[in-house]
């Protein structure tokens, strides 16, 4: 048993892993035989998946670089996956070199691999817990050695909540997670969505493996956002939240979501 409560044993590699498939749909090294299977029957299912997670990724550094350029310095990051370069800490530090993160994931290996990516230096923290108990986050204490929930927080719930059943409550998790935050902070959140082909047969994919996908709707996805005000252009397919470059041919039918919005102060009822 190791200090964080997990042991080898929990690490399951006989099925496949989200964060790995993504791992290696990205090119990436840090996964296995069957994660390298999952990952070509969903390119196969969807041929634009490729594409599609190249741009949540951009939609992500887009979105760092938006929210610390508002002045956040500390980001709750959940969901994280396995290291890809520049990680969100990296690409904090270019915009401001102060910026903490505390990074979550619930697969051992992502945080074998990131405890080894990044030390302890202080202003990062690599915390193995889990999205379906978002109070466990809240209070663990590596998340609070990083992370002061009386100044603005930017909350990364980047392709991560479908992953979550509908019986899982995500809507409440979430509002657990932005009940926690003090205004200022701004949620961060991407999502697959069916909204433009018919994804049954990577959904298939994904029933295999440790976690099933959960497309939504535009109109569920928003939702997620309740309480939070969105920023411009506000939830649209990602290559198209604040392109820095045009997006490439094909962009309109990529299967995800974004957007960026902030936790405003509550205004006084008017009387009178």
């Amino acid at each position: 048993m190791r200090q964080d409560g997990f042991r080898a044993e929990d690490i399951d590699t006989s099925r496949p892993h989200p964060a790995r498939i993504y791992d290696y749909l990205l090119g990436g090294k840090d996964n296995y035989a069957v994660d390298q299977q999952a990952g070509d029957e969903l390119a196969a299912a969807a041929p634009e998946v490729r594409m599609g997670l190249r741009a949540n990724r951009a939609f992500l550094r887009r979105a760092v670089r938006h929210v610390v350029g508002g002045g956040v310095r500390q980001i709750l990051d959940i969901g994280t996956g396995l290291p890809t370069s520049p990680n969100v800490h990296e690409i904090a530090h270019e915009v401001a070199p102060d910026v903490r993160v505390a990074y979550v994931d619930n697969d051992p290996i992502v945080k074998a691999h990131a405890d080894a990516l990044l030390g302890r230096s202080g202003t990062t923290s690599v915390v193995l817990a889990d999205l379906r108990d978002p109070r466990a986050i809240l209070d663990h204490p590596d998340v609070r050695e990083v992370i002061d929930f009386d100044e603005p927080v930017a909350l990364l719930l980047v392709a991560i909540l479908h992953f979550l059943t509908d019986a899982e409550r995500p809507e409440q998790i979430v509002a657990t997670l932005r009940d926690a935050l003090p205004a200022g902070s701004f949620l961060v959140l991407s999502h697959a969505t069916g909204d433009f082909a018919d994804r049954s047969d990577a959904k298939a994919v994904y029933n295999r493996a440790t976690a099933t996908l959960n497309l939504r709707s535009r109109a569920e996805v928003e939702r997620f956002f309740t309480g939070f005000e969105p920023d411009e252009p506000g939830l649209v397919q990602v290559p198209f939240w604040r392109p820095d470059t045009p997006p490439p041919a094909g962009s309109e039918e990529i299967g995800f979501y974004g957007g960026v919005a902030r936790k405003r102060a509550n205004r006084p009822c008017q009387t009178g």
